[in-house]
């Protein structure tokens, strides 16, 4: 039998076998068999669960935006207190707050402590641990906007998209023409959510054998400082655009780095990198572009590097078996931000081999849905 005729049969077997699942998935009959039968009761329990979970998601986010917006967490950091007294903070009805309270509890957002009284959870303890988690749950808003009609943004029928805006180098014609106050709001979000990034970045790189580094759209240098902490000989550049490098020099300078560290303006869509680091880092730059920028953007990098000098690229990369939840997320934030697409690493390699690198390898983080890790050798 010839591959091709092999292949064929084994994709006729397996949409076979699914096309029967579907049926029975969907049949109402099936589906009370399998609710009432002792060996498909547990099965058909979850799948009504995950089912209920996708239907009731935005009400889920919206209890944690309650939370986050209200300042539960950090009231609850001492202890429990009484509805009362968390209703009269907020301004809002005892009944009203119960009922915001008794979400967090289903969510293990909060929790339950007794007669009127509520704590921290262990996911709402956790978001204390993560003040990122809870600048980009505000941040949000515009995304929901967004998705209002997500039938609409789809076919590409909304005039205006708040993501668009939001980040003004995705849709400028000029990105170069950003401003200092037109980038602030953008860059202190990433400034929230860096540390966790950077963190699973550095678990997976050492940095410190290296001479010098280069951020490539490192912000306001979050990144950088991160690094510098675990690699005190390493010499420190950051180029972005002049908008952004202007806050990138003063956040240097309450760090009392600026010594140690120099920022570069720029654009990577039109001017060259600058040479002379054995490193460059592209850190939650390469999943906000187009493959076309991306490949020029790989072009400029492999320029700048010296021989065996190394890239390092750090964001979330969707799964290399197929669809999962981190795919879903960023592939409809960043259509609704008009730039990017998630990538694979499979994806990434092939064109970074593409671009002339070498060597392409996957670091392993400690929570891969946060960033994952690319290596690459020019």
């Amino acid at each position: 039998m010839a591959l091709s005729d092999g292949i064929e049969s084994h994709r006729a077997f397996s949409d076979g076998w699914r096309g029967l699942r579907d049926f029975l998935l969907s049949s109402r009959r099936f589906q009370r068999f399998a609710a009432a039968f002792p060996l498909t009761r547990p099965i058909a329990r979850r799948r009504a669960a995950d089912l209920f979970d996708l239907c009731a998601g935005f009400v889920y986010s919206q209890v944690l935006a309650a939370c986050v917006r209200l300042d539960l967490f950090a009231q609850l950091r001492g202890g429990p207190l009484p509805v009362a007294t968390l209703a009269a903070r907020a301004s809002i009805p005892v009944g009203a707050m119960v009922t915001l309270l008794e979400a967090g509890a289903s969510l293990r957002l909060l929790e339950r402590r007794g007669d009127q009284r509520y704590g921290l959870g262990p996911l709402g303890a956790a978001m204390l641990g993560n003040p990122g988690v809870a600048a980009m749950v505000e941040h949000h808003a515009a995304l929901y906007t967004d998705l209002a009609d997500p039938v609409a943004l789809l076919r590409g029928e909304l005039d205006q998209r708040k993501l668009g805006r939001y980040w003004p180098y995705a849709g400028q014609a000029s990105p170069s023409a950003v401003t200092r106050e037109g980038a602030s709001s953008y860059t202190a979000l990433m400034s929230a959510s860096q540390p966790m990034v950077a963190e699973m970045v550095i678990g997976a790189y050492s940095f410190a054998k290296h001479r010098c580094l280069l951020d490539v759209g490192g912000g306001d240098g979050s990144f950088l400082i991160a690094v510098g902490g675990q690699a005190p000989e390493l010499e420190l550049r950051l180029f972005d655009l002049p908008g952004v490098a202007s806050i990138a020099r003063d956040r240097f300078a309450e760090a009392g780095l600026r010594n140690r560290m120099s920022v570069i303006e720029g654009n990577f869509l039109a001017n060259p990198l600058p040479s002379g680091a054995d490193v460059i880092s592209l850190i939650r730059v390469v999943h906000d572009h187009d493959d076309d920028v991306v490949m020029q953007l790989f072009a400029r990098v492999r320029e700048a590097l010296p021989k065996d000098g190394v890239l390092v690229i750090g964001e979330p990369m969707s799964s290399e078996s197929g669809p999962d939840p981190t795919s879903a997320y960023f592939g409809l934030y960043l259509h609704a931000m008009g730039s990017g697409r998630p990538r694979s690493f499979a994806a990434l390699r092939e064109m970074l081999k593409q671009s002339g690198f070498r060597d392409v390898r996957s670091r392993a983080t400690r929570i891969p849905m946060i960033a994952k890790v690319a290596v690459a050798r020019a």
